[in-house]
Order: C-alpha cells, then structure tokens, then sequence
C-alpha cells in the first residue's frame, strides 16, 4: 500500500509540476502535444485519475459489509491523421488497491497495462453522393453507439469496455445515418482474485465465442422535433476453453425518439427495447436452455430553464424486466451498456442498473459556469419481478414473498475545473435506505442503509 500511495503522490506531482504556477486561475495551460512541439497531425493526450471509493452498509449478497477502494486510470491516446487516412491507439493502465477477499474488485477496476485501442480508418466525403460522409474503422476500439444502453464505453468505471472488429459510420447530406459494426468484445483479463489483488498485467483476448453485430438507423427532426432511432444487436456467446458461459443467443431491437435539451423548451428521451433469443439458465455444461422473451423502457421528460444556473431539471422512469416463473427468461441483458449517465456509480458499487427494476425519479442538473456541474436524484426502486434478484444485488427470493419494493435512492455528484480543461475534482455521494425486499430477502445483507462515497481528481494534459 506505500508504494501505492507513493506512485499515486509521484504521479500528481508530475502532474503539478506540468501546470504552469504563473497562470492565472482561468489562463489556458498548454498541452502535452504542444509542449512537445507534436505536428498537427497528430493528436496526443494524457490523463490520469486517482479516486479513492467508500462503502457502508453492503447491499450485494456475498460481500463484506464495509468495503473500501484505491482506484488509479492513466491513458495514453494516440491519432495520426494523413489525408484520409487515420491510425489511432490507446494504452490505458486501470490498478485498483485495498481490496481483499469479501471485497467488490473485479475485472471493471483492474486492467494494467491494456492496448484497448489499436485501429485504423479511411474517411471518405461524399462517397454516398454530394454531402455524405463515410468513415470505416477497423481493429481495437472503444464505443459509444447511440443512447449508449447497449454498447458504450463506460468513464466513470476504472476499466472500460472494448471491441475488435469493424465498423462504418454513414451520414447522409440531410443528416440521416447508420453505423454497422461487427465486434469481439474484449475479454478483461486477469479475471481471478489473487490477479486483481496483485494488478497482475495480462493482456485482454477476444475471439470468435464471443461476437456482437448490428447496426443502428437515424433521422433527424422525425416526430415533435426529435430525432428516432432504431438499432439491432445481435449477440452470439459460446463456451471457450477454460471460460464455461450461459451460451447466450440474443437478439435486441430498440427504437428510441430523443430531442436535445435546450432553454426553455420542453425535451425528452424514449426508448424501448424487445430481446428474444436463447440462453443457458447457468454456466454448467448440464444447464437447461431457455428462450429468452425479455423488454425494457426508458422515458425522461425535461426542461431547461433559462438563465446563468442552466438548472434542467428531469421526470424519469426506467422499466427493465427481470426473470419470472416459466418456461421463458424474462431478465432484459442490457449487453455492454453504460451506466454512469443516468444511473448510480460502478466501481465498489455497482448495485443499481439495467436489470429486474422498475424506478421512477427526479433529476436536477446545474452547469452554473464553466468550471462547476452538479447533479442531484432521487428514484423508488421495486422490482420488475419479484422471484428474481434486484438489479445487480444478487439479493433474491425466489418465492417472492419478499415483496417488491426495494427502496430509494439519492445520488448526488459535483465536479469543479481546478485548471480549466487540465485538472478536475469529483465529489459522489449514494444513498439507498433499504426497502422490505433488501430488508427481508432470505440472502440479503444485514448492514442497514447504504453509504457510498468517492472523491476523484482527474488530470489532462
């Protein structure tokens, strides 16, 4: 743990010493392409964040009660653009210390030493006619498609997601689009305890046993001045050597109809998603196959209001259905979605997302200027099906006699430029105050209401 702390402190020096101590609190500090004197044609970036995370009052089953987390994320970002031509890269380093046995660490905080990105591309203006672009990728990428619920690369998570493969982007001149992809998502290694522990480097694999395809259709200005949407995502899983899975087969179709907030005027966002396919009930080799019928809905009703604050404030309601008694599963998979920009934090945890949950909230977000943002929320959560576990607690009763209600939530953030655009603190605060079901469940934790804190500092150059 001290030389944990002594690298961390080691790195936020060198990060210090980088800013010039005679700017003024709002002067601009250069980069780190332009203190190297890089051509225009390369792009290079360097960021690192240190958070330290905070947990009292376990809501996951199987976990320690109190649970605490040293997290440290630096990336290396690297593009060359010739013409049509771009080559791009990415190093990420994700470590995380404190952990120990009973504790929440997993693949999501540790990932040392990764390539997440190594593609390159070929734009290609007005391929489709006068007006139209056309950009095609090929190789390791991180990706955010669309609403982001389905495939994203998640920031606030000390480990992101990425994919290997393909994927083309096509813009029409009157801003109608798709993007078609075939992926392999990679798989984050290590992915046993004591390598997690130990920040062991190993370097992430994907393969044909795991392959995610689709595509994603959009319109501008369709229907009261939003924008549709309609994509399709199709997952084909199978059992690796020394990696069992539940095979999954799934195929996901979602339309979504979303206006962009703006001053004084109404906005929304509305998608709803359908998955059919098949899926083992568990990873064994014996584990019965089940057709999968499962749904979700997202619906947020907002307004901006003007003036200097830039207070929007937002209805919400989110229905992800969860596993009913059957012959079919009915637990919506939300595939490789993101989670931080409309749900609670990820890292230790992890307790609240797209899966058995019916949650309507309230949202406030303020960008009062430039430096400062803070957001507020509230949901009562219940559970969309109450024989399965509650979102990503694993906490369940599968008689459902423990109701359904689950409890509420408060989830606060702020964030405040320290230097404009180079170093940035985070403030994250959760609340859960436990309903029946995370009370009474026969696995659930007896650890009293939920606390979860995290303090970050980010550093860009």
């Amino acid at each position: 743990m001290f030389r944990a702390c002594r690298a961390v402190a080691a790195l936020l020096a060198g990060a210090a010493a980088c800013l010039p101590a005679t700017a003024s609190a709002d002067a601009p500090v250069p980069s780190l392409h332009d203190a190297l004197g890089a051509p225009p044609e390369l792009k290079l970036t360097l960021a690192t964040r240190l958070r330290y995370e905070w947990l009292d009052g376990q809501p996951r089953a199987g976990l320690n009660p109190t649970d605490q987390q040293l997290a440290l994320r630096t990336n290396l970002v690297l593009e060359y653009a010739a013409g049509p031509l771009r080559i791009g890269g990415e190093l990420q380093d994700s470590r995380a210390w404190l952990g120990k046995a009973g504790s929440a660490i997993s693949t999501a905080d540790v990932n040392a030493v990764e390539p997440v990105q190594a593609w390159v591309g070929l734009d290609l203006p007005g391929a489709l006619g006068p007006g139209s672009k056309a950009t095609v990728e090929a190789g390791r990428f991180t990706f955010n498609l669309g609403s982001r619920r389905f495939i994203a690369s998640d920031d606030y998570r000390n480990a992101t997601s990425a994919y290997t493969g393909l994927r083309a982007v096509l813009k029409g001149r009157g801003g109608a689009g798709a993007t078609l992809f075939y992926l392999l998502p990679q798989v984050r290694l290590p992915d046993d305890l004591a390598g997690l522990l130990a920040n062991r480097p190993a370097l992430d694999r994907e393969s044909f046993d795991l392959q995610l395809m689709g595509a994603l259709v959009t319109r501008p200005a369709t229907l009261l001045g939003g924008a549709a949407e309609l994509g399709f995502y199709r997952l084909v899983e199978r059992d690796a050597p020394g990696r069992p899975t539940r095979d999954r087969h799934l195929n996901t179709v979602s339309a979504r109809l979303v206006r962009e907030a703006r001053p004084g005027r109404p906005d929304f966002d509305l998608e709803a998603a359908w998955q059919t396919g098949h899926a083992s009930t568990s990873a064994a080799a014996t584990a019965a196959v089940q057709q999968v019928d499962a749904g979700m809905v997202h619906a947020a009703l907002g307004w901006t209001f003007p003036g200097a604050a830039k207070a929007h404030v937002t209805l919400l309601y989110d229905w992800i259905g969860g596993d009913r008694p059957g012959g079919a599963n009915t637990r919506f998979d939300t595939l490789f979605g993101g989670r931080r920009f409309e749900f609670p934090p990820a890292g230790i945890f992890a307790v609240i997302g797209r899966a058995n949950l019916s949650a309507p909230g309230l949202r406030v977000d303020l960008a009062p200027g430039k430096r400062f943002d803070a957001m507020a929320a509230w949901r009562a959560m219940w559970l969309a099906s109450p024989a399965d576990a509650f979102s990503q607690t694993g906490v369940i009763d599968k008689t459902g006699a423990s109701g359904r209600f689950a409890g509420h939530n408060i989830d606060l953030r702020a964030r405040y430029w320290l230097v404009p655009g180079r170093l940035r603190g985070e403030v994250d605060y959760d609340w859960i105050g436990k309903g029946r079901f995370l009370r009474d469940a026969p696995n659930a934790p007896a650890t009293g209401n939920t606390h979860y804190a995290a303090v970050a500092l980010t550093a860009s150059f």
